[in-house]
């Protein structure tokens, strides 16, 4: 859950007192159920659903589906293992079996927080989501809303996604990836399951304005592709604490250290700056 600061971001939640990661989903017959997920060591997953209703097997399997999707439940990370095993200072990546980057139930919603987290404050990114749950989700109950869908937020317009959502100059961007995803023009959720190239998907989010090569790289890790770093200057400042005392050096530079790690370097990379977030049960 802690993996990076998806956990943080509406409609996600943690309840750090009841112990519990929550999430509103929107279900595949568009009806809303509300999880409040808890584990005890070595014991399976527990979903404590809230539904108006009784809950269909259709609906259970897909809200199965969707939190073990969110958790990257059924990915295998067997070879990223192997792979750290073979170098001392990562071996603690295998230990705790750690690696798994949680992600949004939809794509859609995975680029939309990742464009708000470009050229700002993670307080500002906050505040954008916050606003485009509250201002356009569909409402469960009193808080819980869901995540905006494409038809939605292609529904408003560029002053009302300034002004209200204070998304900035994201806001002409949020509406036309909107309305490509909500016209078929653009069908981002079947990246998860593509058979192109790494490169081929890059290119195809660096096609979607708001996306540039940050956003692009930390996205195709969510789509479970580890090929780029997604340098920004939060993970660039904490390389230059890491490894050169604070100074800073080129992007390139930090390409080249991690390059022999293939295709897994984004993850390698990723773990080793965010490794202090292990020592702490809630991290931020």
């Amino acid at each position: 859950m802690y993996s990076h600061g998806w956990c943080s971001l509406l409609p996600f939640s943690v309840d750090k007192e009841q112990l519990s990661f929550n999430r509103l989903l929107t279900l595949t017959d568009n009806s809303l159920a509300y999880c409040q997920i808890t584990c005890q060591k070595n014991a399976p997953l527990n979903i404590l659903v809230s539904y108006p209703h009784k809950l269909t097997t259709v609906q259970c399997f897909n809200i199965k589906h969707q939190i073990s999707s969110c958790l990257r439940l059924t990915e295998d990370y067997s070879h990223f293992y192997r792979e750290v095993k073979r170098f001392s200072k990562y071996r603690w990546i295998a230990k705790m079996k750690a690696g798994r980057m949680l992600r949004a139930p939809s794509v859609f919603e995975d680029v939309m927080k990742m464009i708000c987290t470009t050229n700002c404050s993670w307080a500002l990114t906050t505040i954008m989501v916050e606003n485009l749950v509250g201002e356009l989700g569909r409402p469960f109950d009193d808080p819980h809303k869901s995540f905006p869908s494409p038809e939605t937020l292609a529904g408003t317009s560029e002053q009302f996604l300034r002004k209200t959502i204070r998304a900035g100059y994201r806001s002409p961007f949020f509406l036309e990836f909107a309305e490509k995803v909500a016209n078929g023009k653009l069908n981002v959720e079947s990246w998860r399951s593509s058979e192109l190239s790494t490169d081929v998907l890059f290119k195809e989010l660096r096609s979607i304005k708001g996306v540039g090569e940050y956003a692009a790289g930390n996205i195709l890790k969510l789509l479970g592709r580890y090929d780029y770093l997604g340098l920004d200057s939060w993970v660039r400042g904490r390389y230059y604490e890491l490894y050169h005392r604070g100074r800073k050096v080129s992007d390139r530079t930090i390409e080249r250290k991690y390059k022999a790690y293939g295709k897994w370097r984004g993850l390698f990379f990723w773990m080793e700056m965010t490794k202090h977030w292990y020592d702490h049960k809630f991290p931020f």
